[in-house]
Protein backbone atom coordinates (compact mmCIF):
# COMPACT_ATOMS: atom_id res chain seq x y z
CA UNK A 1 0.00 0.00 0.00
CA UNK A 2 2.77 2.52 0.70
CA UNK A 3 4.68 1.45 -2.12
CA UNK A 4 1.72 2.33 -4.56
CA UNK A 5 0.89 5.76 -2.89
CA UNK A 6 4.73 6.57 -2.91
CA UNK A 7 4.89 5.25 -7.55
CA UNK A 8 1.28 7.85 -7.44
CA UNK A 9 3.33 10.43 -5.94
CA UNK A 10 6.29 10.59 -8.31
CA UNK A 11 4.03 9.52 -11.22
CA UNK A 12 1.85 12.61 -10.19
CA UNK A 13 5.28 14.53 -9.34
CA UNK A 14 6.47 14.01 -13.48
CA UNK A 15 3.31 14.99 -15.45
CA UNK A 16 3.52 18.57 -12.91
CA UNK A 17 6.73 18.79 -14.45
CA UNK A 18 5.95 17.61 -18.21
CA UNK A 19 2.64 19.88 -17.76
CA UNK A 20 4.99 22.90 -16.47
CA UNK A 21 6.74 25.69 -19.34
CA UNK A 22 10.04 25.50 -19.70
CA UNK A 23 11.84 27.98 -18.34
CA UNK A 24 14.64 29.49 -20.20
CA UNK A 25 17.82 30.87 -18.71
CA UNK A 26 17.67 34.63 -18.85
CA UNK A 27 19.29 36.43 -21.86
CA UNK A 28 20.97 39.66 -21.89
CA UNK A 29 21.54 40.01 -25.82
CA UNK A 30 19.08 39.01 -28.19
CA UNK A 31 20.27 38.78 -31.64
CA UNK A 32 17.78 39.48 -34.41
CA UNK A 33 18.84 38.67 -37.98
CA UNK A 34 17.59 36.53 -41.25
CA UNK A 35 19.33 33.64 -40.97
CA UNK A 36 19.52 32.79 -44.77
CA UNK A 37 21.85 35.92 -45.07
CA UNK A 38 23.67 36.08 -41.65
CA UNK A 39 23.39 33.29 -39.31
CA UNK A 40 26.56 31.50 -40.68
CA UNK A 41 28.66 34.86 -41.09
CA UNK A 42 28.12 37.80 -38.44
CA UNK A 43 24.88 37.00 -36.70
CA UNK A 44 27.09 33.49 -35.58
CA UNK A 45 30.56 35.08 -34.61
CA UNK A 46 28.71 38.00 -32.38
CA UNK A 47 27.14 35.41 -30.64
CA UNK A 48 30.16 33.45 -29.77
CA UNK A 49 32.25 36.73 -28.74
CA UNK A 50 28.92 37.35 -26.53
CA UNK A 51 29.73 33.89 -24.89
CA UNK A 52 33.28 34.18 -24.87
CA UNK A 53 33.13 36.97 -22.72
CA UNK A 54 30.43 36.05 -20.44
CA UNK A 55 27.24 37.72 -21.41
CA UNK A 56 24.18 35.45 -21.89
CA UNK A 57 23.03 35.87 -25.42
CA UNK A 58 20.03 34.48 -27.49
CA UNK A 59 20.63 33.38 -30.86
CA UNK A 60 17.95 30.79 -32.55
CA UNK A 61 19.99 28.22 -33.93
CA UNK A 62 21.88 28.23 -30.36
CA UNK A 63 19.22 28.25 -27.88
CA UNK A 64 16.28 26.78 -29.43
CA UNK A 65 15.50 22.73 -30.48
CA UNK A 66 13.51 20.69 -32.01
CA UNK A 67 10.28 21.21 -30.35
CA UNK A 68 10.30 24.35 -29.22
CA UNK A 69 7.55 26.60 -30.16
CA UNK A 70 8.91 29.46 -32.20
CA UNK A 71 7.17 32.84 -31.33
CA UNK A 72 6.76 31.50 -27.68
CA UNK A 73 10.91 31.21 -27.30
CA UNK A 74 11.90 34.25 -29.45
CA UNK A 75 9.08 36.49 -27.64
CA UNK A 76 10.17 34.92 -24.26
CA UNK A 77 13.71 36.21 -25.02
CA UNK A 78 13.05 39.35 -26.62
CA UNK A 79 11.47 40.36 -23.30
CA UNK A 80 13.50 38.94 -20.72
CA UNK A 81 16.92 40.36 -22.53
CA UNK A 82 18.28 43.67 -22.17
CA UNK A 83 19.47 44.51 -25.28
CA UNK A 84 18.72 43.84 -28.81
CA UNK A 85 21.41 43.56 -31.70
CA UNK A 86 19.77 43.81 -35.32
CA UNK A 87 21.66 42.87 -38.28
CA UNK A 88 20.09 44.40 -41.19
CA UNK A 89 21.31 42.60 -44.48
CA UNK A 90 19.28 43.07 -47.86
CA UNK A 91 16.56 40.68 -47.53
CA UNK A 92 16.00 41.19 -43.97
CA UNK A 93 12.89 43.09 -44.76
CA UNK A 94 11.11 40.14 -46.56
CA UNK A 95 11.26 38.22 -43.31
CA UNK A 96 8.61 38.32 -41.07
CA UNK A 97 9.81 36.88 -38.48
CA UNK A 98 12.70 39.35 -38.23
CA UNK A 99 9.98 42.50 -38.78
CA UNK A 100 8.51 40.92 -35.80
CA UNK A 101 11.44 40.77 -33.26
CA UNK A 102 12.62 44.17 -34.68
CA UNK A 103 8.84 45.60 -33.85
CA UNK A 104 8.55 43.92 -30.33
CA UNK A 105 11.96 45.17 -28.85
CA UNK A 106 10.88 48.42 -30.01
CA UNK A 107 7.52 48.03 -28.47
CA UNK A 108 9.07 46.85 -25.43
CA UNK A 109 11.49 49.78 -25.13
CA UNK A 110 14.38 47.59 -25.82
CA UNK A 111 18.09 49.22 -26.19
CA UNK A 112 18.69 48.09 -30.11
CA UNK A 113 22.08 48.28 -31.49
CA UNK A 114 21.82 48.31 -35.47
CA UNK A 115 24.31 46.73 -37.57
CA UNK A 116 23.18 47.61 -41.45
CA UNK A 117 25.54 44.44 -43.17
CA UNK A 118 25.67 45.20 -47.23
CA UNK A 119 22.59 47.51 -46.64
CA UNK A 120 21.87 51.41 -46.18
CA UNK A 121 19.19 52.80 -43.93
CA UNK A 122 17.36 54.29 -46.59
CA UNK A 123 17.13 50.76 -48.08
CA UNK A 124 14.83 49.48 -45.50
CA UNK A 125 11.21 49.21 -45.80
CA UNK A 126 8.35 46.69 -45.42
CA UNK A 127 8.21 44.67 -48.63
CA UNK A 128 4.78 44.55 -50.12
CA UNK A 129 4.66 40.43 -49.91
CA UNK A 130 0.93 40.51 -48.60
CA UNK A 131 1.67 38.28 -45.53
CA UNK A 132 1.28 41.01 -43.48
CA UNK A 133 -2.09 42.55 -42.32
CA UNK A 134 -2.37 46.38 -42.82
CA UNK A 135 -1.62 46.83 -39.08
CA UNK A 136 1.08 44.34 -38.95
CA UNK A 137 2.78 46.81 -41.96
CA UNK A 138 2.07 49.83 -39.73
CA UNK A 139 3.64 48.31 -37.03
CA UNK A 140 6.32 47.06 -38.67
CA UNK A 141 7.13 50.11 -40.58
CA UNK A 142 7.33 52.46 -37.51
CA UNK A 143 10.29 49.32 -35.83
CA UNK A 144 11.91 49.83 -39.43
CA UNK A 145 11.87 54.05 -38.88
CA UNK A 146 12.90 53.22 -35.24
CA UNK A 147 16.01 51.59 -36.44
CA UNK A 148 17.30 53.66 -39.13
CA UNK A 149 17.49 56.99 -36.76
CA UNK A 150 19.53 55.21 -34.54
CA UNK A 151 23.34 55.61 -34.50
CA UNK A 152 24.34 51.62 -35.49
CA UNK A 153 27.20 49.87 -37.48
CA UNK A 154 27.95 49.94 -40.97
CA UNK A 155 29.26 47.11 -42.88
CA UNK A 156 30.29 46.18 -46.02
CA UNK A 157 31.28 42.47 -46.14
CA UNK A 158 33.39 42.58 -49.40
CA UNK A 159 35.76 45.43 -48.09
CA UNK A 160 35.51 45.21 -44.07
CA UNK A 161 37.27 43.23 -41.05
CA UNK A 162 34.82 40.24 -40.02
CA UNK A 163 37.32 40.37 -36.66
CA UNK A 164 36.72 44.06 -36.38
CA UNK A 165 33.32 44.80 -36.83
CA UNK A 166 32.47 41.86 -34.02
CA UNK A 167 34.75 42.76 -31.75
CA UNK A 168 33.00 46.89 -32.08
CA UNK A 169 29.98 45.47 -31.93
CA UNK A 170 30.81 43.26 -29.04
CA UNK A 171 32.14 46.29 -27.10
CA UNK A 172 29.07 48.41 -28.58
CA UNK A 173 26.71 45.83 -26.47
CA UNK A 174 29.21 45.39 -23.17
CA UNK A 175 29.20 49.70 -22.97
CA UNK A 176 25.43 49.35 -23.37
CA UNK A 177 24.98 46.40 -20.39
CA UNK A 178 27.03 48.76 -18.02
CA UNK A 179 25.06 51.83 -18.85
CA UNK A 180 21.65 50.21 -18.27
CA UNK A 181 23.39 48.27 -15.24
CA UNK A 182 24.57 51.90 -13.94
CA UNK A 183 20.39 53.28 -14.17
CA UNK A 184 19.26 50.23 -13.15
CA UNK A 185 21.43 50.33 -10.17
CA UNK A 186 23.24 53.84 -9.48
CA UNK A 187 24.02 52.96 -6.34
CA UNK A 188 26.32 50.12 -7.30
CA UNK A 189 28.39 52.71 -9.52
CA UNK A 190 31.64 53.27 -8.21
CA UNK A 191 33.45 56.20 -10.03
CA UNK A 192 37.63 55.65 -10.02
CA UNK A 193 39.83 58.56 -8.65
Amino acid sequence: MQRSAMLNTIKRQMAFQKTRPAVQPACDVFINHRGVDTKRSIASLLYHQLVFSRIPSFLDNKNMKPGDKLFENIDNAILGCKIGVAVFSPRYCESYFCLHELALMMETGKKVIPIFCDVKPSELRVSDNKICTPSETKRFGYALEEAKHTVGLAFNTTKGNWADVVTYAADMVKESLIEIDNEKYPARHTRIL
